[in-house]
């Protein structure tokens, strides 16, 4: 099956880390990654990181994506930043609002992600290919399930050329969402985020903290577990793969994969779909 796949990785903290990541990277170059993605976090040490990663990535010989955010910053600062960004052949970014620190408000020019991708646009023209977050359960800080919808329609009208989804467990929510997106006269695709379970403490704690829903069923099976990591390992293959294989069938424009800067799983979920 020919499916545009691509990877998320986080910048390396350590030089064990990074090292760590050099090698996860060559193990899955070898499934023809469209790109692969850096995070972003508030935080000079963590954009250095970042920006350090995606030009090793680049190195490589690989199209990378640089995560933008725009808490906090200036329109002097993130001109600087999409400038040094050009200078390394970055040509494309997944642009974001970030998270919010607690008790920060709304600092900085930029209140929400749309700000930051229509001044982009008006800065560096199509030099960018931009993909903006979608939340197909609902971002945990909108009002509303349609006031995230319209949301992401100011995203898309500003100049996205594509989302990556929030990652889900269930296919229901990524198929309403598209056709809520469709509704609304929107065609950019949509491309599916699907995050391996190798951990559940680690899951449950990622999903508490971004408003991602783990079915019942799935938590209850994994508490069951307890510390049995390899039955933890092995369900969570048996989980995802099932439902990357609803969405392929469904004909979804790609898949992105939080890969954690490990290969294991990713790599496993890939073989079993034919991907490459």
């Amino acid at each position: 099956m020919n499916l545009p796949i691509s990877f998320e990785f986080f910048p390396p903290k350590t030089p064990e880390g990074a090292e760590k990541l050099r090698l996860t990277r060559q193990a899955l170059y070898a499934h023809q990654p469209e790109f692969c993605s850096v995070t972003f976090g508030a935080g000079g040490s963590t954009q250095e990181g970042t920006f350090g990663t995606v030009k090793e990535i680049l190195d490589e010989g690989v199209e990378a994506a640089c995560h933008f955010s725009c808490v906090g910053a200036t329109k002097a600062t993130v001109r600087q930043q999409l400038a040094a960004l050009q200078a390394m052949g970055v040509k494309r970014l997944v642009a974001l609002r970030g998270d919010l620190p607690s008790g920060y408000g709304m600092g900085g020019e930029f209140h929400y992600a749309s700000d930051l991708v229509a001044f982009i646009r008006a800065e560096t023209g199509d030099a960018f290919r931009m993909e903006v977050a979608a939340y197909p359960e609902i971002h945990p800080q909108a009002k509303s399930a349609d006031a995230d919808l319209q949301a992401f329609a100011t995203k898309v009208r500003a100049g996205a050329n594509s989302a990556i989804t929030q990652y889900f467990f269930n296919a229901d929510a990524y198929f309403r969402f598209v056709d809520d997106v469709r509704r609304l006269g929107l065609d950019v695709p949509v491309v599916p985020g699907i995050m391996p379970i190798t951990s559940s403490t680690q899951l449950m704690r990622f999903s508490d903290a971004c408003g991602a829903e783990i079915p019942r069923w799935i938590r209850l099976r994994l508490q069951g577990y307890g510390d049995d990591t390899a039955s933890i390992k092995s369900f969570g293959l048996d989980v995802v793969t099932a439902l990357c294989e609803q969405l392929c069938a469904a004909g979804v424009p790609g898949m992105h994969f939080y890969t954690m800067n490990q290969a294991g799983a990713t790599t496993e979920i890939i073989r079993r779909l034919n991907l490459a």
